[in-house]
């Protein structure tokens, strides 16, 4: 598989698993995410180990981060997508979607899909549109399946 390692403003940009700092991304997804609040890392770390990921790194940690879920030949599906708030504004997120995008595996999918409440237009960037047919696309949705874990002890 294609990996991924450059440079861009202070930031390491790679696909190398053994460079990221994992508790750090389930720690921002756990607690500030809208989407995967108070998943346990048990779970955050399988999405992860099975899952191809690209993370931004700057100063020893985990700033920024995405995943494709896929079967590397013809489906993926772009998961929990971040970079941290102090550090938007530099282009990460437009670098590790660029390089992801631009690896040849990933050009040969013959279908992408992903979920977003706010991100609409960095995602029309690298070519995502509004589904062509809504209607033959179905979901079950459990938002809340990891729930406040406090409250449930």
């Amino acid at each position: 598989m294609e990996q991924v390692e450059i440079y861009h403003v202070g930031y390491i940009i790679t696909t190398d698993k053994a460079a990221m700092y994992p508790a750090d991304i389930h720690h921002w997804l756990s607690t500030v995410s809208y989407w995967a609040k108070f998943m346990p890392y048990g779970v955050f770390k399988r999405s992860f180990d099975n899952s191809f990921v690209i993370g931004a790194i700057a100063g020893g940690r985990q700033v920024g981060y995405a995943r494709l879920v896929t079967d590397y030949a013809t489906f993926a599906y772009l998961a929990d997508v971040y970079v941290e708030d102090s550090h938007q504004g530099k282009g990460i997120g437009k670098v590790m979607m660029r390089e992801l995008f631009n690896l040849q595996w990933v050009k040969g999918l013959r279908r992408m899909m992903l979920a977003t409440k706010d991100a609409h237009d960095l995602y029309r960037k690298v070519g995502f549109t509004n589904s062509k047919f809504p209607e033959r696309i179905m979901e079950i949705t459990r938002p809340d399946i990891y729930g406040d874990l406090e409250t449930r002890c």
